[in-house]
C-alpha cells in the first residue's frame, strides 16, 4: 500500500487535483486579463448607464445633458474629471469575480466535454454540445460569481456619484459587501442574477463555444499545430462573438444591478429584466441594447486574447494539457 501512497505524492499536483488545478489556473490567466483590460470595463458600463430613461421617475438629473458621448470622450472625461486611476476603480471585486467565474466556468465546461457528452468517435467535439455546455457552464460560473458582479457595477459608478454631489455608498470592497448583505439580506447579493446568467449564457456561448470549435477546426481541418498562433486566432472570433450576443444582456444587467433600492431591497426602476428591457427599448429605441458595444467588443478581444493565451501556456507549463 505504500508504493502507490509514495507515486501519488510525488506526482504532479495537476495530476492530483485536476479540477481545483484548472480553477487556479484559469482564475490566474482571468486576473491577468482583467487589470490589462479594465478601463474599457468601466467605460463601457459608464455608457451604457448614461441617458437612461427610467430615471426620469426618480427626478429631473435625466434631462440633464449626459456629460460624455462616446467612448474616447468618456475615457477622457473619467481621466480629466476624476483622475487616471480611476480608470481601475472597481478592479478589486472585479478579479474577485472573475477568479470564481472563470474558474467554475472552465471547470464545468470541460467536464460536459469530457465526461458528460463525450466526444464523437472520431475525436470530433459537435457544435450542439459544445453550444450547451458553453451556455450551463457561463450559467454556473456566473452565479456562483454574483455578489463580486454586483460589487463591482456600483463601486464603477462610485466616481459618477461623487461628480454630481452624491454621497458615496461605499469606503471600499469589504465596506460594499457588508453594506450590501446589512441592506438586502444574502438575496441582496444575487440582485439581478437572472440578467446575469442570461447574459453569462449568452457570452459563454459564444466565447467558449466559439474558442472551442474554432481552434478544434483548424487543428483537424486546415493543418495548424496546436500553438500561440491557433490560439491567437481563436479567441479573436471568440471575443467578437461574445460582444455580439452579450452587450443586450449586458446593458440590462449592469442597469437593474445599478438601480436605487428601497429598504426590502426591490429595485425603484424595474421589476425585471423584460421590464428593464421593455423600457430601455420604448424610452431610448432599439440601439440602446448595444450602448457600450464598442469599448465592450474592443475589451473583450483583448481580453479573450490575454486569457487564452495566458491559460493555454500556464497548462502548458503546469503539465496540463491543453484546453
Amino acid at each position: 500500500m505504500s508504493v502507490p501512497e509514495d507515486e501519488d505524492s510525488s506526482s504532479p499536483l495537476a495530476q492530483r487535483w485536476p479540477r481545483a488545478s484548472k480553477f487556479l489556473l484559469s482564475g490566474c490567466a482571468a486576473t491577468v486579463a482583467e487589470l490589462a483590460t479594465f478601463p474599457l470595463d468601466l467605460t463601457k458600463t459608464r455608457l451604457q448607464m448614461q441617458g437612461e430613461a427610467a430615471l426620469a421617475r426618480l427626478g429631473d438629473s435625466s434631462r440633464e445633458p449626459a456629460p460624455y458621448r462616446g467612448m474616447m470622450r468618456t475615457a477622457l472625461g473619467i481621466i480629466q474629471e476624476e483622475g487616471f486611476l480611476k480608470l481601475w476603480q472597481g478592479v478589486t471585486p472585479a478579479i474577485y469575480r472573475h477568479v470564481v467565474y472563470s474558474g467554475g466556468r472552465m471547470v464545468t465546461y470541460e467536464h460536459l466535454r469530457e465526461v458528460v457528452f463525450g466526444k464523437n468517435e472520431d475525436e470530433h467535439y459537435p457544435l450542439w454540445k459544445s453550444v450547451i455546455g458553453g451556455m450551463m457552464a457561463g450559467v454556473i460560473g456566473q452565479f456562483l460569481a454574483n455578489p463580486t458582479d454586483l460589487v463591482k457595477v456600483q463601486m464603477q459608478m462610485e466616481g459618477k456619484r461623487k461628480l454630481e454631489g452624491k454621497p458615496l455608498r461605499f469606503r471600499g470592497v469589504h465596506h460594499a459587501f457588508a453594506k450590501i448583505l446589512a441592506e438586502g439580506g444574502i438575496r441582496g447579493l444575487w440582485a439581478g442574477w437572472i440578467p446575469n446568467i442570461q447574459r453569462a449564457a449568452l457570452v459563454n456561448m459564444g466565447d467558449l463555444t466559439t474558442y472551442d470549435t474554432v481552434k478544434h477546426y483548424l487543428v483537424l481541418n486546415m493543418s495548424l499545430e496546436d500553438n500561440i498562433m491557433t490560439h491567437g486566432l481563436s479567441s479573436l472570433c471568440s471575443g467578437l462573438v461574445a460582444s455580439i450576443l452579450g452587450t443586450p444582456a449586458d446593458v440590462i444587467k449592469s442597469r437593474i444591478m445599478n438601480q436605487p433600492r428601497d429598504k426590502q431591497g426591490r429595485g425603484l426602476l424595474y421589476k425585471s429584466s423584460t421590464d428593464c428591457l421593455v423600457q430601455a427599448v420604448q424610452g431610448e429605441g432599439f440601439m440602446s441594447l448595444y450602448k457600450g458595444f464598442l469599448p465592450s467588443w474592443l475589451r473583450m478581444t483583448p481580453w479573450s486574447l490575454v486569457f487564452w493565451l495566458t491559460y493555454e501556456k500556464i497548462r502548458e507549463l503546469s503539465g496540463v494539457s491543453p484546453f
